[in-house]
């Protein structure tokens, strides 16, 4: 950790930690009752059904639950500063915790997978900084990067 975080944790606590190391975690099953809040330093992504209404609307991936945690799993391990925090394989939910290059800044990223049919699947995808009341857009590019990826994988190529 480099000096300014470690003068950022005088303030903000959870800057002092590495990792997913000194934030508490949430219950499973928050996406079920999320409440977003009303500073503009969150997104989500999800269904266009889902309540709260997501930034970004999702359709459903032509592939099985399974997979598609797999996959979410698979992206999340190729980015930067991101560090597994909990999961539930049973309930196909996991968490993250992304921390910024420079202050150590902890962003927080759940992921919840649900089965549509036998071979189709939803993601809601919600990320949303600890501190600050503005991200400056930071959380919805990094969900639609994501996204991006997992569609890469996942989804078929169109053919003309």
């Amino acid at each position: 950790m480099n000096v300014l975080a470690r003068l950022m944790s005088l303030v903000f606590p959870a800057c002092a930690s590495a990792g997913a190391a000194g934030l508490a975690v949430p219950p499973p099953g928050e996406l079920t009752h999320l409440v977003r809040p009303p500073t503009p330093n969150s997104a989500l992504a999800g269904p266009a059904a889902f309540s709260p209404r997501p930034d970004i609307v999702l359709l459903s991936y032509p592939v099985p639950a399974a997979r598609l945690y797999a996959a979410v799993r698979a992206v999340a391990a190729g980015q930067e500063r991101t560090f597994l925090q909990a999961e539930d394989p049973a309930t196909l939910e996991v968490r993250y915790v992304v921390r910024s290059a420079v202050l150590n800044f902890p962003d927080l990223i759940v992921a919840q997978v649900s089965s549509r049919a036998e071979d189709s699947s939803a993601l809601v995808l919600y990320s949303r900084s600890l501190y600050g009341r503005s991200d400056l857009g930071v959380n919805r590019a990094r969900i639609a990067a994501w996204i991006a990826a997992l569609d890469a994988t996942l989804r078929p190529p169109n053919r003309s």
